[in-house]
């Protein structure tokens, strides 16, 4: 690989440069904590995933798909987790995991990238907006220019909220692999020539990063062997290096389930159970459990009634989940209203997916919301002080 192509890998590092120190805000934020995002990209069933077992509509609008009531993981008297799920109810009963029901945005689109953009960017469904989420609340509040990065992008190409000028964000498929190609970016000497500074300024930078990556940092926790699993070890060694990160994407692909719901479901739900898991055991085995938070996300969820195809079409609301040992454990939001669907068959939205991200912001971190979420959102209360 050459030099060139090293900084335009897209399998290796995608690496955005950053703002100088001067050109932002001093605003100082909570970064010891940690926030990883998890993408299930796609789109997942919230009502397959939290299932509300008690209300017969969702038997009447699933007959073929539903998850059987005697088959549900019961965590009050109308809400129950799928049964693939069964190794977060291990955290449930510890109060680590918040269950954040209806969770959506006004007027959804339910275009695949539409949808995700808008979720990256934390904008209105009308508004189009150039930079992630985090990129605008890292320019608000500086990550030290002691860690490594701003961020890490683990099994995507796709910075998502890390997205836009000004942060630094890598995006890698594992610590070794970066290592080795890095040592292709010298980024020796100065220039007065603007982009060939730039590009050497990006080397050296990477350089920084690479150098405390994976530092030789061995886990004994054990990571199931799948992609999710791989890209959450990659997560892993990165946290419990010395670099300093402050937020960590991993995405989850397959969520697309329009036919054949099941099965795939059953699967992709294991993985996540089982990879979040793992995390958690790598984060207690460093002492980091307490310092992260975990929070999933998607474009959209499913229509509640299900498709000739044993499928599910593009919705809206859904279910996600935070997970931490800080987290204040429990039901969030309100139960899907299976009763008072729109015009097109999809569930009313309970929760703005903006005051999860104002919660993680404000509560975890300790910065502003507003610039970041391009308004006020009010942060809901599942993080222990």
């Amino acid at each position: 690989m050459q030099r060139r192509q090293f900084l335009t890998a897209a399998g290796a590092a995608a690496v955005t440069a950053w703002l100088p120190q001067s050109a932002r805000a001093a605003t100082a934020g909570r970064y010891e904590n940690l926030l990883i995002l998890v993408e299930l990209k796609g789109g997942n069933d919230g009502l397959n995933t939290v299932v509300p077992y008690a209300d017969a509509e969702y038997y009447s609008l699933r007959p073929r798909i539903g998850i059987a009531r005697e088959q549900v993981l019961q965590l009050d008297g109308s809400a129950g987790l799928h049964p693939s799920l069964q190794p977060l109810m291990a955290l449930w009963q510890k109060r680590e995991l918040a269950v954040l029901q209806g969770v959506g945005y006004p007027a959804a689109n339910l275009s695949h990238f539409r949808s995700i953009e808008i979720w990256d960017t934390a904008s209105k469904s009308d508004e189009y907006l150039s930079e992630g989420w985090l990129t605008r609340a890292f320019a608000t509040a500086p990550v030290p220019r002691s860690f490594a990065a701003d961020g890490v992008v683990v099994g995507s190409n796709d910075k998502g909220p890390l997205a836009g000028g000004g942060t630094r964000a890598l995006a890698l498929t594992n610590t070794e692999q970066f290592r080795r190609e890095a040592r292709l970016a010298g980024g020796e000497g100065v220039s007065r020539n603007p982009a060939l500074a730039h590009i050497l300024k990006v080397e050296r930078d990477v350089t920084q990063a690479a150098a405390h990556l994976g530092d030789g940092v061995v886990l004994r926790c054990e990571f199931p062997n799948h992609a999710l699993g791989n890209a959450f070890k990659t997560a892993a060694q990165v946290v419990a290096s010395k670099a300093g990160i402050a937020a960590v994407k991993v995405t989850h692909n397959g969520y697309d389930t329009h036919g054949g719901q099941q099965a795939t479901q059953q699967r992709l739900l294991k993985e996540l159970a089982e990879g979040l898991v793992a995390m958690r055991a790598a984060m207690q085995e460093i002492g980091r459990w307490d310092s992260t938070l975990m929070v999933t996300y998607c474009e959209f969820g499913r229509r509640p009634r299900e498709n000739q195809s044993g499928g599910t079409d593009h919705g809206t609301a859904n279910a996600h989940f935070a997970l931490g040992g800080r987290v204040r454990g429990g039901l969030y939001g309100l139960p899907p209203a299976l009763t008072r669907l729109d015009g097109n068959g999809n569930l009313p939205v309970a929760l703005d997916f903006r005051d999860v991200y104002a919660t993680a912001l404000e509560r975890w971190w300790g910065v502003s919301a507003v610039n970041a979420l391009n308004g006020r959102f009010t942060p809901v209360n599942f993080l222990q002080a």
